[in-house]
């Protein structure tokens, strides 16, 4: 058996318990708990009978598929580490990653959305330590290749290594071992690898779970990619322990996501924001039954409280909570079922239990309610540290155990936090400290007005104002319009200086904008 504390034990477990409970649903493929820990189980002997030794890396580059789940938990059954790989990445990303983390094993997306990134992959160069690449086929089957196993030949490969074999193995994974080297977005330069264990991955989903309140017949819809440590902890993790089915979405296709909440009876459909606003603008609404729908969690900078309200009154939504964790965190604060739509809106929570939580002026000292600060955290649900980079960690988590998150933020008379910005996206308008966040907030605000996001531009005369950039709903939207409106609701140093409306904005895979891009693309553009 599994050793107790340990992801495997986890899924063992949901199988005492939910044995005939869907685990997973995805297209055509329906699997119980009990089928699912087979599949499991034959993917990490075939692991094994590849050579991948207790403690190796084992990666993922794959959308959101049953396969995906098969994959991670197969790897962390061999006693493997995982190591999830962002689908948006190039080849010579994804070779960077498998290069630092010396991966053995590479399970990845056959051809997907016109992308073939084993092929992307060889093109960026070999890795060296590779011994395994499994692949999944996501559209249709491909070509066989030598050295490469075929999804369909798991079963095979598996033969070679014996259940007692494998149980060994189980045995042998310790709860502190590391689960998990989750990389960060890099939204603020190359990304580094967070290392969890097996205890805190799935300590910080019970906790999601907990406070959500995900529970057993719950029909999860994931649309956060599982390589983001929201579709895989607060998605795949939480479920395990509560017994939920799992409803994997590969891209997000409005159209889709109706059909699929109405035929499967979806209950729990977190999402970034945008995704919520486009469901709720989407003209078709009204003819699929959403009335299945009792959970959203969201989080973001911006989140208007007519959007809460509208989420709980046109989605059917029971329960519409925001929260705030990343990568080196996961889950640090939660809003709670009974808070009000503008509670929900305009903070991301008090902290779940045993994080704690302060913000910090530039000297280290606390600042008091009300004022911002930079967002430390300390508790269960911090990283180990940084894949191989000390220093980092070091600069990270400091002599007592807090982690410098770089996000600015303020703590209310009732514990509750709201983000004002990231650290490095403020800027100095003449002298005064501005938070692009409380623009955008405002910016919500005004009817025409999808989106934003709000930069610091150089300015001979104030140092820098602000930029806003604006997907529009309404195309008689009008720059002066934007000025006035924020003219009605900004101190004068906040107001931005220049509007230019956009199609688009740039977005990580997990939807959070890319404010470096902007700003990179305004130097270009001046230079």
């Amino acid at each position: 058996m599994p050793a107790s504390g340990t992801i495997p034990a986890a899924l063992a477990d949901a199988v005492r318990r939910f044995p005939d409970t869907e685990a997973v649903v995805d297209g055509d493929i329906r699997l119980t708990y009990t089928e699912l820990r087979l599949r499991v189980r034959d993917c990490a002997r075939l692991l094994i009978a590849e050579g991948v030794r207790a403690g190796d890396r084992v990666a993922i580059w794959s959308p959101n598929t049953y396969h995906w789940m098969i994959a991670a938990l197969g790897a962390l059954s061999s006693g493997a580490t995982l190591v999830p790989i962002n689908t948006r990445f190039t080849g010579h990303e994804a070779h960077d990653i498998l290069h630092r983390t010396a991966a053995s094993a590479l399970i990845v997306a056959g051809p997907f959305l016109g992308t073939d990134r084993l092929a992307a992959l060889r093109k960026a160069g070999d890795v060296p330590t590779l011994r395994c690449v499994l692949r999944v086929p996501v559209e249709g089957e491909p070509e066989p290749e030598a050295g490469v196993i075929e999804w369909r030949d798991i079963a095979d490969g598996a033969s070679d290594v014996d259940d007692t074999t494998l149980d060994d193995r189980l045995a042998g994974i310790d709860p502190e071992d590391p689960s998990d080297i989750l990389f960060t977005s890099g939204t603020t330069g190359r990304s580094k690898g967070a290392i969890s264990a097996h205890t805190q991955s799935l300590g910080v989903a019970e906790t999601w779970a907990d406070i959500g309140g995900l529970r057993h017949g719950d029909r999860y819809l994931v649309i956060n990619p599982f390589f983001h440590s929201f579709g895989y902890k607060a998605g795949i993790l939480a479920a395990i322990q509560r017994g939920v089915t799992i409803v994997p979405q590969a891209a997000f296709d409005v159209d889709e996501a109706f059909r699929l909440i109405e035929s499967e009876r979806i209950t729990v459909l977190p999402g970034a924001p945008t995704i919520y606003q486009v469901m709720l603008d989407h003209s078709r609404r009204a003819e699929f039954d959403l009335s299945s729908l009792r959970l959203a969690v969201t989080g973001a900078a911006t989140v208007p409280v007519v959007l809460v309200e509208r989420m709980r009154s046109e989605l059917d939504f029971d329960t519409v909570l925001t929260a705030y964790g990343l990568t080196e965190a996961v889950v640090a604060t939660m809003c709670r079922a009974d808070d009000d739509a503008e509670t929900v809106a305009t903070t991301c929570g008090r902290p779940v239990p045993d994080m704690e939580l302060r913000t910090v002026a530039d000297d280290g000292t606390d600042v008091p309610s009300g004022e911002p600060g930079e967002v430390l955290l300390r508790g269960p649900n911090v990283m180990r540290g940084y894949l191989d980079d000390p220093e980092a960690t070091a600069e990270a988590i400091d002599a007592d155990g807090w982690l410098h998150t770089g996000d600015i933020g303020v703590i209310n008379e009732r514990g509750y936090l709201t983000i004002t910005d990231r650290k490095k996206d403020m800027y100095v308008s003449g002298g005064f400290n501005v938070y692009p966040a409380e623009v955008e907030q405002a910016l919500a605000r005004l009817d025409g007005v999808a989106e934003s996001a709000v930069i610091g531009i150089p300015d001979d005369r104030l140092g820098e104002v602000g930029k806003a950039y604006i997907l529009r709903r309404d195309g008689a939207l009008s720059e002066a319009d934007v000025l006035a409106h924020c003219k009605e609701r900004l101190a004068n140093y906040k107001v931005p200086r220049a509007v230019e409306f956009v199609d688009e904005l740039p977005r990580n895979a997990t939807g959070k904008v890319l404010k470096r891009v902007l700003r990179d693309q305004e130097r270009k553009e001046t230079s």
